[in-house]
């Protein structure tokens, strides 16, 4: 069962013809996550063939209206669809009041019911969770209140060896769930069969970090530390710092910096300004400090691990 994410949009700011603002769909132990919502969002998904009907979650890293201004359209095209199942949000104080304010004042009625969790904490905190996937958020420095997400696979059952087991009749299927588990089998006699003999090491559990709009802040290294792909926006080149730390954004050398230190697998830049034509000279600048740096590619899915 792989992971995988879709990157639907990632300019920063406006649209344009070719491009899209920040929007991804992850696909992690059958779950589906969408992460930021920019305008268009839904006609993106429709584009990567998404099965957006499966997203129970959603979460919104901050207020800014490229990273939320799609998400009250695609919750009006939910009900329209149709959809009668919870839908989660999860993003900054204010949401709640945001979008229900749309939803009175254009008379937008829901059949489904909306679960709100609004974040405010500045430490990271476990905001999800059930038997497969477990998320945090990432405190980032933006301007405005702001997280990334951190998205983690438990770890894995372990595989059945089953030209092993098959040798004793004593092990039935309803015994595989505690095998699988790390548990040893048992005898009728009292011999111990070790766990090790009846399985095979777990496929491994594979982790994605999506840090939206912030200045560096290199306290996200430690929550992002290890993780197999992370998503780092880079809204300009390090020869207008200046620039990005006014208004509250990294350089594709600070992004590879804080991927270098947290010893990612894997870092994909995004969130360009639109004064750039050529995005290569992003990778260009990153691979001086990290060289597994890559672009985006607009609607393809990437496998995780």
């Amino acid at each position: 069962m792989s992971t995988y994410i879709t990157i639907l949009g990632f300019n920063s700011a406006i649209p344009t013809v070719n491009s899209s603002p920040t929007a991804q769909f992850l696909e992690m132990e059958e779950r589906h996550f969408l992460i930021d919502c920019g305008e268009g969002t839904q006609v993106q998904l429709r584009k990567a063939k998404a099965r957006f009907s499966k997203i129970n979650h959603i979460f919104i890293s901050h207020l800014h209206g490229d990273h939320c201004f799609g998400l009250p359209g695609l919750i009006a095209s939910f009900r329209l669809l149709g959809r009668e199942t919870p839908l989660h949000i999860y993003g900054p104080k204010g949401i709640r009041e945001m979008l229900e304010t749309i939803f009175r004042i254009t008379e937008t009625h829901r059949g489904f019911e909306l679960v709100y969790h609004e974040l405010e904490s500045k430490k990271s905190e476990k905001i999800f969770e059930d038997k497969r996937v477990e998320v945090y958020t990432i405190p980032l420095n933006h301007r405005i209140y702001c997280n990334g997400y951190l998205f983690r696979e438990k770890p894995k059952e372990r595989h059945l060896n089953m030209a092993e087991i098959s040798k004793y009749a004593e092990i039935e299927t309803c015994d595989y769930h505690n095998i699988k588990l790390g548990k040893d089998f048992v005898l009728s006699d009292g011999y111990v069969l070790k766990n090790e003999l009846l399985t095979t090491e777990p496929s491994k559990s594979v982790s994605y970090a999506f840090c939206s709009d912030t200045r560096y802040f290199e306290t996200v290294v430690p929550i992002i530390e290890n993780v197999d792909v992370l998503y780092h926006e880079s809204t300009f080149l390090h020869d207008l710092k200046e620039m990005a730390d006014y208004t509250g954004h990294t350089t594709a050398l600070e992004a590879a910096r804080i991927a270098r230190k947290a010893n990612v697998g894997k870092l994909i830049l995004g969130h360009f300004s639109n004064r750039y034509n050529d995005l290569n000279v992003f990778t260009d600048e990153a691979r001086q400090v990290f060289p597994n740096s890559y672009l985006p590619k607009a609607l393809e899915a990437v496998k995780i691990g």
